[in-house]
């Protein structure tokens, strides 16, 4: 018997991996699930290659488009949020959580009730909802696996039987494109420049938050919820080669480390394997080639994001919610030339600061609030470009 595997938003970038790494080990696991929301030609391809049983476009306006194409094949089509949520929880031995953004939060909470292996891509759903996630995950017996290069590296080495022991957590960032430029030049910086991330290729959205670091911001609010530890035993330090993905340092001073290629498939083969290793298809690392390992202190100045995010744990769940939610809209608004890069942190940072209410428990609960602060951003950006003060508006991709 081969270990059957959903994929939740496969046409993405980690998606696309995460099927690129279950096709190299076929002799040991196969594809349940595969779903998209719009990308009908990716996903049918993908279903194809791999025999899916089943492929489930979200837009269900695109269900004959799916069904035509996988016409003659074994899969199983449909659409719509019925049928997302359906598949979401009839999940197999292991789901890929990788929807990206908040949107993937239903679903996940859907595949954990099954009590099976969910490995979870997406950074929003645990800084938003942690304690409903860690909460849902406990009811059922699911174990949820991290698949973030930093959390998968930390859960690689903390030793759980000794995490009492931890002095801290040390995760990595690589700096993103902007490392070394001014707050000034930061302020010109186009979509294009912001993109094009040093180290990983990645989707649009995360590449932008690795821009600002407000990645590394919503990594320290996933990793208190998803290690239970408290913000002061959590440290980010930029590392620019990105080959130590994290750190544990313990009360005796060890530090151990994870090492490896920027290549996400290592992570996504680690959590597949679980609690194996498996052969995967991922870079190697050529010692022989590394000239210097180098660490640099976070500016918080010029990246004030990650500050922020200490704040936000502080002051509460509320917080987080507004500071994901708002982020996402400013990113999304970036991408569109409608407001300047440093904009993205002055607006998600006005909407947290300005939030004064209180979102309450449940999963209903935090999604409006989630929405009620995606309405205050975007109300935000519209008064700021109205006025003269505005910057010009940057060039579209």
């Amino acid at each position: 018997m081969t270990r059957g595997v959903s994929i939740l938003g496969s046409t993405g970038s980690v998606g696309a991996a995460t099927l690129d790494v279950v096709l190299s080990q076929k002799e040991t696991h196969h594809i349940d699930t595969l779903t998209a929301h719009n990308n009908v030609a990716l996903l049918a391809d993908q279903a194809k290659k791999s025999n899916a049983k089943r492929a489930v476009i979200g837009n269900e306006s695109l269900y004959q488009e799916l069904r035509s194409a996988l016409a003659g094949t074994k899969t199983d089509v449909a659409a719509g949020r019925t049928a997302l949520l359906d598949a979401a929880k009839d999940a197999p031995d292991y789901t890929m959580a990788a929807i990206v953004g908040m949107a993937g939060l239903e679903l996940l909470l859907a595949a954990i009730t099954r009590g099976k292996c969910v490995a979870i891509a997406n950074k929003e759903p645990l800084v938003a909802a942690g304690p409903l996630v860690m909460q849902a995950a406990q009811k059922s017996g699911a174990t949820l696996l991290p698949v973030d290069s930093e959390h998968n590296a930390v859960f690689q080495v903390l030793d759980q039987s000794q995490k009492h022991m931890v002095q801290k957590i040390i995760l990595t960032a690589s700096g993103g494109p902007f490392r070394n430029w001014t707050v000034e030049q930061m302020e010109a910086a186009t979509p294009e420049q912001a993109l094009a991330h040093p180290n990983w290729n990645m989707g649009p959205k995360i590449s932008i938050d690795s821009a600002t670091m407000t990645n590394k911001a919503l990594e320290v609010i996933e990793a208190h919820h998803f290690f239970g530890l408290p913000p002061e035993k959590i440290e980010v330090v930029v590392h620019p080669q990105s080959v130590i993905h994290s750190m544990v340092e313990y009360t005796d001073g060890s530090v151990l480390a994870q090492m490896g290629a920027s290549d996400m498939r290592i992570p996504i083969t680690h959590t597949l394997g679980w609690p194996n290793r498996l052969n995967g298809p991922a870079q190697r690392i050529d010692f022989k080639k590394i000239s210097a390992l180098t660490f640099e202190e976070v500016d918080d100045r010029r990246f004030p994001a990650i500050k922020f995010a200490y704040d936000c744990i502080k002051q509460g769940p509320s917080a987080s919610i507004a500071l994901n939610a708002a982020n996402e809209v400013a990113v999304s608004e970036f991408l569109a030339g409608r407001i300047g890069f440093t904009e993205i942190f002055a607006i998600t940072r006005s909407i947290v600061e300005n939030g004064k209410e209180q979102a309450g428990d449940g999963l209903e609960a935090i999604l409006a609030y989630d929405e009620l602060m995606r309405t205050k951003a975007k109300a935000c950006i519209l008064e700021r470009n109205s006025s003269s003060d505005s910057p010009p508006k940057r060039k579209v991709l």
